[in-house]
């Protein structure tokens, strides 16, 4: 009877823990995106530099609302991304496809698919300034 007892709980504690696991929120973009700086070169153009980073998102994660002071090119290497640019329609790109955001669009992307997914992200930046600027 203990057993049974004993049992019933495990599977029920195990049920509590299944169902809270398919009600989690997406992991937190702190804990579930980085980024690779790859280049960082001079232009030599009027105050132009350009900036390549590989950028990993784990299944489920949002970037947060984000701009640059300068163009970005965003080509998706691997999974599915769902980009959103500010005053557009959504737009899914998955591998071998790429989008342009123009400067100073606030925009966020987020990894729609199942497994991690990675993009290239090709700035070409004012030099001094931030290559991303966070946005309320």
């Amino acid at each position: 009877m203990k057993r049974s007892l004993l049992l019933a709980s495990a599977i029920f504690a195990s049920m509590i823990g299944i169902a809270h696991a398919a009600d989690a929120p997406a992991k937190s973009w702190q804990q579930g995106l980085s980024r690779t700086d790859l280049v960082k070169q001079d232009l030599g153009a009027a105050d132009r530099e350009v900036v390549q980073a590989r950028v990993d998102f784990e299944p489920g994660v949002t970037s947060p609302r984000h701009a640059h002071p300068g163009v970005e090119v965003a080509y998706v290497i691997s999974g599915t991304f769902e980009y959103q640019l500010e005053g557009r329609a959504p737009v899914t790109l998955k591998a071998g496809e790429s989008l342009f955001i123009p400067e100073g669009v606030a925009h966020v992307a987020k990894n729609v698919g199942s497994d991690k997914a990675s993009e290239l992200a090709t700035y070409i930046l004012k030099k001094g300034e931030p290559v991303l600027i966070l946005k309320p």
